[in-house]
């Protein structure tokens, strides 16, 4: 069973830039498509972005532009490098595999100041 460890979060001002890192162990995850999510205080969980397996990234539209997700598959781990934070960006960040979830790690706190 593969399991994650988020890290990266922190305190950041709005319009600044933050690295996210999740990297697995237990299992190969390479062969997998994986993901970011957020949640955010008395929100639901939503989708960041994701990357398949052979490199190809899609977004959501509210960080289209802003956030780039990536992965090395030698380190067996996935990036997400997030740019012109926004107030909003202001969540508990998470990865997980696609399609099949596998346990939540504890995910990292990105807090953006306005």
């Amino acid at each position: 069973q593969v399991q994650l460890v988020e890290s990266g979060g922190g305190l950041v001002q709005a319009g600044g830039s933050l690295r996210l890192s999740c990297a697995g162990s237990g299992r190969d995850v390479s062969v997998n498509a994986m993901a970011w999510y957020r949640q955010a205080p008395g929100k639901q969980r939503e989708l960041v972005a994701f990357i398949t397996s052979g490199g190809t990234a899609n977004y959501a539209d509210f960080v289209k532009g802003r956030f780039t997700i990536s992965r090395d598959n030698a380190k067996n781990t996935v990036y997400l490098r997030m740019n012109s934070l926004k107030a909003e960006d202001t969540a508990v960040y998470y990865c997980n595999v696609l399609p099949n979830w596998v346990s939540w790690g504890q995910g990292t706190q990105v807090t953006v100041s306005s």
